[in-house]
């Protein structure tokens, strides 16, 4: 976590954010993105020397984000990009948040959190039990949802209150949501038809007795000619052969 040192003014309407960090400065540069509070942002200076970084917020992160409401002293959330060396132990976070909701209840149990979330029903129609979710930047596992209050809720265990922001909000608290990019892609491909495109040529052929050469031939050759039927009905180009 880091802690913001200054919030002003920038160009065009936008806000300059600086903010005092350590462990995520190593090995940054100018321009590297960083994350504050599940928010991809650019960095645009930093001194190692004082351990702090500059990013700039534009309006329409100040309208899509919390970020807006951060003051001098907040903690924040902060994380470097993944490298495809790095070890992922969660789902894919971009730091492209989808809105903003207000914690609804924290309640402690034990060593655990439990927090409920209000959501929109553009984003909780993403959101399913034991998925995963991005809150603050934290990658999370869902519990419950709750389709007739308009909830979700999670659990931290005593490790992850002591490492990111959320223990520290209240109710009412804003909180920056990001769903898991898979469910948007499947939502896109079957608005586009691609499943109807999909099923119109047969889908995938059923393997049949005989000799496995000859049948794994027979099976490249009906996938390559229903992907091209499929990617024409879609308005995809056929680039490549296959």
């Amino acid at each position: 976590m880091g802690t913001v040192k200054h919030l002003g003014e920038g160009a065009n309407d936008g806000y300059n954010l600086k903010i005092a960090a350590s462990t995520v400065l190593d090995g940054v540069h100018l321009g590297d993105s960083i994350a504050i509070n599940g928010t991809c942002l650019t960095a645009t200076e930093f001194d190692l020397k004082v351990s702090d970084s500059s990013v700039g917020l534009a309006p329409e992160t100040l309208r899509k984000t919390s970020l807006s409401e951060l003051s001098v002293g907040s903690a924040v959330n902060l994380e470097r990009v993944v490298t495809p060396a790095s070890r992922m132990g969660e789902h894919f976070v971009q730091g492209h948040v989808d809105g903003t909701r207000v914690i609804v209840s924290m309640v402690p149990k034990k060593e655990s959190l439990w927090v409920k979330v209000r959501a929109k029903k553009g984003i909780l129609k993403y959101v399913v039990p034991k998925g995963f979710i991005a809150v603050d930047g934290t990658s999370l596992t869902v519990v419950d949802v709750f389709d007739d209050e308009g909830c979700f809720n999670f659990m931290l265990v005593a490790y992850t209150q002591q490492h990111v922001v959320i223990p520290l909000k209240k109710v009412g608290d804003k909180v920056n949501l990001e769903m898991d990019i898979l469910g948007k892609y499947v939502e896109r491909l079957l608005g586009s038809g691609f499943v109807s495109s999909y099923a119109s040529c047969g889908g995938l052929p059923r393997p049949r007795d005989g000799d496995f050469k000859v049948q794994h031939e027979r099976c490249r050759g009906e996938w390559r000619r229903c992907l091209r039927r499929v990617r024409s009905k879609i308005g995809i180009p056929n680039l490549h052969r296959f």
